[in-house]
C-alpha cells in the first residue's frame, strides 16, 4: 500500500480515538505548559497546536468558539485566549518546542517534552483588597 496523500501520524488509533488523543495533549499542554510524552505524539501534537494558538491570538467570538471546539476544556480555551495568547504576539509561527528527552523503560520508545517557546507568566486575578469600613 502506498503512503500518497496521507498526512498525518495514525498513532495506531482510529480517526476519533486519534482526535480525542491530541484534543487532550493540548489541553494538557494549555494547562500546565509542558508536557512529556512520545516523540511522534508530540510531532503530531504541534501541527494542531499551532493552529489553535492562531486562532487564539485573533481572539474575536468565532475563533474563541474554535478554540473551545478545539480544547477539551473551557477553562483550558479561556485560558490560552486570554492569558497565553496575549504574550506570544512577538511571533507569526513557532510557538512550541519540541525536545527529545530520555527512551521509555517499559518499551524504549523515545520520550519528548513539548513547551512553549516563550516564557509565559502566570496572571494572578489581581482584585485590590476592599477596605473595611468602620462603623
Amino acid at each position: 500500500m502506498h503512503r500518497h496523500g496521507y498526512v498525518g501520524r495514525k498513532l495506531s488509533r482510529e480517526r476519533d480515538q486519534r482526535l480525542a488523543l491530541v484534543k487532550g495533549l493540548a489541553t494538557s499542554l494549555v494547562m500546565h505548559g509542558k508536557i512529556e510524552t512520545t516523540l511522534p505524539k508530540a510531532k503530531e501534537l504541534v501541527r494542531y497546536i499551532e493552529k489553535v494558538i492562531t486562532k487564539a491570538k485573533k481572539g474575536d467570538l468565532a475563533n474563541r468558539r474554535r478554540v473551545i471546539a478545539a480544547l477539551s476544556t473551557q477553562e483550558a480555551a479561556f485560558k490560552l485566549v486570554d492569558e497565553i495568547a496575549p504574550q506570544l504576539k512577538g511571533r507569526t509561527s513557532g510557538h512550541v518546542r519540541v525536545e527529545r528527552t530520555r527512551l521509555r523503560v517499559g518499551d524504549g520508545a523515545q520520550m519528548a517534552t513539548i513547551a512553549f517557546v516563550d516564557k509565559l507568566t502566570d496572571k494572578v486575578a489581581a482584585t485590590p483588597a476592599k477596605e473595611e469600613v468602620k462603623v
